[in-house]
């Protein structure tokens, strides 16, 4: 077991807070009262319920947030939050329809051309036969898939790939176990395809001493997310933890002085998530609910935005890295708050080296470069080396790497990637395969455009930012990419200012700074003025900028930080732009 290297508490400093929603806090927080029958407590029903059905696309499937493409982690949260509330899901036959586009023939990527992992087959296996009822494509193909998720030692990993390779996480064995479950309604073998000894073996030992589960044999310390997820899959196959009585006293021994609950021993804020997976503990471990239930709720209602839906804690201190990152980035160089950058080194938590998205989830790789490019962890080679490790172990079977641990491979994080290894003072081919990531890349390229797009996943539309995503991983990893670039550009310019994601009418502000920035490192000419047209179509009233031209008002603090970014670019050619993106 690998020592402690960072103290579970909640980061120092001063984080940029935005004081919006999140749709996994909201999710959690709503699911967590419908636990405790609770959901007549939610203080803005129709917001909430307003603010979930408004991620639903055209497609059927629903977004993280507003305008992104649909996925399966998406699609779960907001169709099962709003049953929850009681309020109709609309749209399922297109929603169903949306699912069947994510099946790759053995089980389900989280979105259409990805790879499949467990992640996105646990919710979109749920999502078709809970919400939708509709027949799943090929049961017995996907009990296959399920069963190729165990590895020698008994767990289950992310994707067989990963279980061939021997990494398995209480996370893969919940999502699995739950998916077969599902499966199992829509009339799927009732016998679990795994050697169930094994597997509840191999839960069952991750439990330590003090009660509670880590998330794998290399974790550092117990949680209450793995403690839930290790429990729950114990539960769903008819078995319990090892020593029961010692899993609830852990978990009642992590309430906060609200009567709330925290995610690590020591840590000192009880968020949504902790609560969600605390009373998820109690609910499969068959403890009574009623004793934490009113500081419970009362500690959630305190989450809810004015708007609608739910953040981690109290809106007024819910910073993320994201936003933190921004912050530091859009300031006069040399005249941060240095209390951003130690805000942001703050995130990195117990289990996982990267950078989390808000203190108390789990590491994703955009944040974690945003965090980089803004500064964090300069001087502290302990936290560097941690990333590196982080990294390293991200790396999927194919080559590329996904927003998180176990997640499908995509463009953006595997460019993302790449970029964190060279802010890192590292050599690429030293910290990941090389040649599997160049692989990946390549399965990207679409064949009808003469190797110069790429899309965001294999199958995918090409795209700009996808191909020039693709040309500056590949220029990591020493291909040469600058003519395809060149190609690329001139393909998606538009007449009056900017770059066009898809085409050559419609510019955005992320096609247009991934434009500059690409042609910054392949050592292309930018022309300033065409620039400087589109940064004045998108310049706001009140010295914001949007994310495109037909976009109402500013973007928000990262739309906000990447217009002050790109006018910095054009005022001082010197001035190069972070590797920044986001989709």
């Amino acid at each position: 077991m690998t020592a402690v290297t960072t103290a579970p508490r909640s980061p120092e400093g001063l984080g940029a807070v935005t004081g919006e929603p999140d749709l996994w806090c909201t999710y959690a927080a709503v699911r967590t009262l419908a636990w405790l029958d609770r959901t007549d407590d939610l203080a803005e029903p129709d917001l909430t319920a307003a603010y979930l059905a408004g991620r639903r696309n055209a497609d059927g499937g629903y977004a993280w947030s507003r305008g992104m493409l649909s996925d399966a982690w998406a699609t779960f949260y907001c169709t099962q939050a709003l049953r929850d509330m009681g309020r109709p899901v609309t749209g399922l036959e297109a929603t169903a329809g949306w699912l069947r586009r994510t099946w790759s023939g053995d089980a389900y990527a989280m979105l259409p051309g990805q790879g499949p992992d467990v992640w996105a087959t646990h919710f979109s296996v749920r999502t078709a036969v809970e919400l939708c009822g509709t027949p799943l494509h090929d049961g017995g193909r996907l009990v296959r898939w399920l069963a190729a998720l165990q590895g020698p030692d008994g767990g289950l990993g992310w994707t067989p790939e990963d279980a061939r390779r021997g990494n398995a996480d209480v996370r893969a064995c919940y999502y699995g176990v739950m998916a077969w479950r599902a499966a199992v309604r829509a009339g799927a073998a009732a016998t679990p395809p795994w050697n169930v000894p094994a597997l509840v073996a191999w839960l069952r030992d991750r439990q330590g001493a003090e009660g509670g589960f880590r998330f794998s044999p290399a974790a550092e310390v117990p949680c209450m997310w793995a403690t839930y997820r290790a429990v729950g899959a114990l539960e769903a196959l008819g078995h319990a933890p090892r020593d029961a009585e010692a899993c609830r006293a852990w978990t009642m021994r992590l309430r906060g002085p609200s009567g709330a609950f925290v995610r690590w021993e020591g840590y000192d804020v009880e968020d949504v998530w902790a609560s969600f997976c605390a009373v998820g503990t109690l609910r499969a471990l068959g403890a009574p609910l009623a004793p934490v239930a009113d500081a419970v709720a009362a500690r959630i209602a305190a989450f809810g935005c004015p708007q609608g839906g739910f953040t981690y804690r109290e809106p007024r201190a819910a910073a993320d890295a994201l936003s933190t990152s921004a912050a530091v980035l859009k300031a006069v160089p040399g005249q941060a708050d240095p209390g951003l950058v130690r805000w942001l080194e703050g995130c990195q938590l117990p289990n996982e080296g990267g950078v989390m998205y808000m203190p108390g989830r789990g590491s994703e790789v955009r944040c974690t470069l945003w965090a980089l490019a803004a500064g964090a962890f300069t001087g502290d080679a302990s936290a560097r080396a941690r990333i590196v490790r982080w990294l390293a172990s991200l790396q999927n079977p194919d080559g590329g790497f996904g927003y998180w641990e176990g997640r499908g491979s995509d463009m953006v994080s595997t460019a993302a990637a790449l970029e964190i290894v060279t802010l890192l003072g590292a050599t690429v081919g030293e910290v990941v395969d090389a040649g599997a990531a160049t692989a990946f890349l390549d399965s990207c390229r679409r064949p009808d455009e003469n190797g110069l797009a790429h899309g965001n996943v294999p199958g995918a539309t090409a795209t700009l930012r996808a191909g020039l995503q693709a040309h500056r991983a590949l220029r990591l990893l020493g291909r040469d990419t600058s003519g395809a670039t060149a190609s690329l550009l001139a393909r998606h310019r538009v007449r009056g200012g900017g770059f066009a994601n898809e085409g050559n009418r419609v510019p955005d502000l992320l096609s247009s700074y991934e434009a500059v920035l690409a042609a910054d490192r392949a050592g292309l000419p930018v022309d300033t003025g065409h620039t400087a047209a589109f940064l004045a179509r998108v310049g706001t009233p009140e010295g914001g900028t949007a994310w495109s031209p037909l976009a109402p008002g500013s973007g928000g603090p990262l739309a906000d930080c990447l217009g002050t970014l790109l006018a910095r670019r054009l005022d001082e050619p010197k001035a190069a732009l972070p590797a920044l993106a986001l989709s």
